[in-house]
């Protein structure tokens, strides 16, 4: 199926790695000319190498999107060196990982301050920087990568800043709707990443097994019975930046594989 993306532009907060580096892989393939934008510069440089030799191209924009005024400056030095940018995908955040929440006497209030700055305010300092070009050009895409805590219980710091991210997709959906932009939030669940092995690493020592009974272990409570990847997340984050999206907006869509047991409609 050709997404009809050829020629777009997008911008990929967190893109250095993971899951932002993989939508990136994938954008680039369709023909989609991405910016790269992370705080850490020689991670950006690497990456952007990785990437070299694909169907268009890609390049680096450090930016802390925790402060307003670095997300600004971003922006217009995407638009200036894109000309412009279509599709933003929110992925700068602290991915979740496995093993046992802090418990509420545990919880400080600077922990949820910080993941609140990062994942929900850097989110929505993101979109009000390139949401009116969007609106002006009359065409747009918006996804935030937020993750399935929104949807379990067990990690109140995670289902609140994922609940979060959700609700914001919706509100900006339904304003930003009738100037065609679709605003969609993609939830992940554990997802295979260069950053795996040492996560496993850390949970199977908590859990006195090793890395593989680990992973098996995750993988229980997931339909397909395995760990998702990175490519695989960023192969429906591709098709939701694309025109082909247009009749999903304002909804939440799962990417982890399925979660066995409840229902969902």
């Amino acid at each position: 199926m050709d997404l009809r993306l050829t020629g777009k532009r997008a911008l990929i907060t967190g893109g250095s790695r993971g899951i932002g580096l993989a939508v990136a892989e994938a954008l680039l393939d369709e023909g989609v000319d991405v910016a790269l934008a992370a705080r850490g510069v020689q991670a950006l440089d690497a990456a952007v190498d990785k990437l070299s030799g694909r169907p268009a191209r890609a390049l680096a924009i450090p930016v802390d999107t925790t402060d307003d005024e670095s997300v600004r400056a971003m922006a217009a030095r995407a638009t200036e060196l894109l000309g412009g940018v279509d599709i933003l995908v929110n992925a700068a955040a602290e991915p979740a990982k496995p093993g046992p929440p802090p418990s509420l006497t545990a919880i400080t209030d600077d922990a949820l301050r910080a993941e609140m700055e990062t994942k929900v305010l850097g989110y929505l300092r993101c979109a009000r920087a390139l949401a009116p070009g969007m609106v002006e050009r009359g065409w747009g895409r918006i996804i935030n990568i937020s993750g399935l805590n929104a949807r379990w219980a067990g990690s109140l710091i995670g289902s609140v800043r994922n609940v979060s991210v959700a609700a914001m997709t919706k509100n900006l959906a339904d304003e930003l709707g009738p100037a065609g932009i679709n605003v969609t939030v993609v939830h992940p669940a554990f997802t295979v990443t260069e950053r795996t092995p040492d996560t496993l690493a850390g949970f199977a020592r908590q859990r006195g097994v090793t890395a593989q009974q680990a992973a098996a272990e995750i993988a229980k409570g997931v339909s397909i019975g395995r760990l998702v990847t990175a490519a695989e997340v960023a192969s429906v984050v591709a098709f939701l930046a694309s025109p082909r999206s247009v009749a999903i907006t304002g909804d939440a869509v799962p990417v982890g594989g399925g979660q066995r047991g409840p229902i969902y409609y």
